[in-house]
């Protein structure tokens, strides 16, 4: 387990003070919040790359240091992927991948970089130097050189940011396996909490150099504190019902028996899904989401989820 305890981070103030977390083996966690909430330096903090001023991270009951302390930052079990990518840019994308597996059996380790490059689907470039591809596929090595070291503990920023929606779900299916297969414990930092849904299995949210709340990510989503959160999970509508501010989400609703008069304005279809753009008689504008158009439906009714 990794416990976090009153740990905190000072530049020339403090990024955050006073953050507690419990990681046990095999846990899906996610992590959102405004940028400059300090999710990547919390994150390093953990990894053992960034000094804490206060508090103390810990691995099985042993303090881990950080690179002020350490020859080698950083630990083998608790491998971090963030935007620094931190690749040997004059290395082919195959021999970064090879490089964290040169432990292995030399068998194993062909086998292993293979694996990582038809994952990633980085072939196509595996035999070009990491300095003359984007940063898209930059962000794929980072990825790939981090599963290719097995770690227990696997702390993601931001690691769909630059994948297309295939690639993020093949990429998404493989993590779970891991969860499943080998316990591996995944930290999840994303700016778009909704991708978090059926991934993760709690949500920390962290604000104002604390974290503001630990919950489900159904709860999380179905039932934030205020609009603030339910913006970092994803699209919200707000109406003024009775003078009480009502949130809810796209799929909250049901068109059995109707009391909010809308028109409908226009429509969006992603293939999988149609979000159905409306005006209220306030002239709010909210979005549903459906199967199909909407286009002739005049009036709702707010259903909030279990």
């Amino acid at each position: 387990m990794i416990r976090i305890e009153n740990i905190g981070v000072l530049r020339e103030e403090w990024v955050f003070r006073n953050v507690s977390l419990e990681l046990p083996q095999g846990k899906l966690m996610g992590v959102i919040g405004d940028s400059g909430a300090g999710k990547t330096s919390f994150l390093k903090a953990i990894a053992g790359f960034l000094d804490i001023v206060e508090g103390k991270v810990s691995l099985d009951g042993k303090k881990l240091i950080g690179p002020s302390e350490k020859l080698v930052p950083g630990y083998e079990e608790i491998q971090l992927v963030n935007q620094d990518f931190e690749l040997e840019t004059f290395h082919t994308v195959a021999e970064n991948i090879k490089e964290k597996v040169l432990h292995l059996p030399k068998e194993h380790q062909s086998a292993m970089v293979e694996e990582m490059l038809e994952l990633l689907e980085l072939n196509d470039i595996r035999d070009r130097q990491v300095r003359s591809i984007s940063g898209g596929e930059q962000q794929r090595v980072s990825i790939a050189r981090a599963l290719a070291c097995e770690p227990r503990y696997l702390l993601l920023d931001e690691p769909f940011v630059h994948l297309d929606q295939r690639l993020r779900m093949k990429l998404m299916a493989h993590l779970k396996s891991l969860n499943n297969v080998r316990n591996t414990t995944i930290l999840l930092v994303s700016h778009d909490g909704a991708e978090m849904m059926g991934f993760v299995d709690d949500v920390v949210h962290l604000s104002d150099g604390s974290i503001q709340r630990i919950a489900s990510a159904n709860d999380m989503y179905y039932h934030p504190e205020n609009e603030r959160q339910a913006v970092l999970m994803g699209i919200v509508n707000k109406l003024m019902i009775d003078g009480e501010e009502v949130l809810f989400r796209p799929t909250e609703y049901t068109l059995e028996n109707p009391n909010i008069s809308v028109k409908f304005d226009s429509g969006f279809d992603t293939g999988i899904v149609v979000f159905n753009y409306f005006l209220t008689e306030t002239n709010t504008r909210i979005v549903l989401s459906s199967r199909e158009s909407m286009e002739g439906v005049t009036a709702i009714r707010i259903q909030k989820h279990a």
